[in-house]
């Protein structure tokens, strides 16, 4: 049985990943790489639990963008349990740094990285968790990679198109 904690923190890596992407066509000191987030995002990915097994998971998000923050609300779903995300980031000089809430399990945890050059490379926690990430963006697709030594989670990887 999965615990809750390293779920909701994978979610929240999820979540991170999502929210502090920036297209690799901005510049590298792009004056706020939120921008292109606004709006409806959509797809799907796979979650490998620390036993080996895979499953599917789909997710749809929305961005509220205000000048250098952004808020996301994130909810992705598997076979087997679904989760919740609030976020609200900020972006400046090349740092992101913000807060994860997750709804369902009533978690939350911290997030920060740096963005360059249309990568982003961050680290979410909590009480007992880290995990690191990574999210490239182009045009209107999105890819996050999520790396964990729990022994629960190992990878999350998660594909997501802007909604029309």
């Amino acid at each position: 049985m999965l615990h809750p904690q390293p779920i909701i923190a994978a979610a929240a890596l999820a979540a991170v990943l999502l929210f502090a992407q920036a297209p690799l066509a901005a510049a590298p000191d792009a004056a706020n790489p939120f921008d292109v987030m606004e709006g409806s995002w959509s797809g799907n990915g796979s979650i490998t639990l620390g036993s080996g097994d895979k499953e599917r998971i789909r997710c749809r998000a929305n961005y509220i963008v205000d000048g250098n923050r952004v808020r996301q609300d994130l909810r992705c779903a598997s076979d087997s349990y679904k989760f919740e995300m609030q976020n609200d980031l900020t972006y400046n000089e090349g740092q992101v740094n913000g807060n994860w809430n997750e709804v369902t399990r009533r978690a939350s945890g911290r997030i920060y990285g740096r963005f360059s050059a249309g990568r982003i490379e961050a680290m979410a926690e909590t009480s007992g968790f880290a995990a690191t990430f990574v999210l490239t963006t182009r045009g209107d697709q999105q890819t996050v990679k999520i790396e964990s030594k729990s022994p629960d989670i190992s990878n999350v990887s998660i594909s997501l198109r802007r909604s029309n």
